[in-house]
């Protein structure tokens, strides 16, 4: 993560695009503000204003803004990764697991087997025809 974050692009280009993509967000929302006629959607759309002139003229000054920006994006990314995947093994795996214990299946074969030469399942030699690689799984 924090190598992720050491190497954050900050070069003119990204910094140029960082500020239309918060002009662009800025802009829809005092859109949709001055749609549902709240009467603060001006603030919006001069920020919306402001980050497009800066992202233009100068923007080297959007460099900490930018920077700050990106790094609460990955520790946010990091986070919700963790969040996610505990989810899914929790609500996801596990119950299959359980209900494969519960029914006897096993899912991988891990018996030792002392008097086996080889784990190795030997596969039939068959010619392989074109429509066997459309339909893989």
């Amino acid at each position: 993560m924090f190598d992720e974050i050491r190497n954050i692009k900050s070069g003119r280009r990204e910094l140029r695009s960082f500020a239309f993509v918060i002009a662009t967000a800025l802009a829809i929302l005092g859109l949709l503000l001055l749609w549902k006629g709240r009467d603060y959607y001006p603030h919006f759309l001069i920020g919306s204003g402001v980050f497009i002139a800066v992202g233009l003229a100068a923007p080297i000054i959007l460099w900490p803004l930018q920077k700050i920006w990106m790094t609460v994006a990955v520790v946010l990314g990091w986070v919700m990764t963790r969040i996610i995947l505990s989810i899914l093994f929790y609500l996801i795996i596990t119950p299959i697991s359980l209900l494969g214990r519960l029914s006897g299946k096993r899912f991988l074969d891990l018996k030792i087997d002392h008097s086996a030469t080889s784990y190795w399942i030997k596969r039939e030699n068959k010619p392989t025809e074109p429509a066997d690689f459309e339909k893989q799984f």
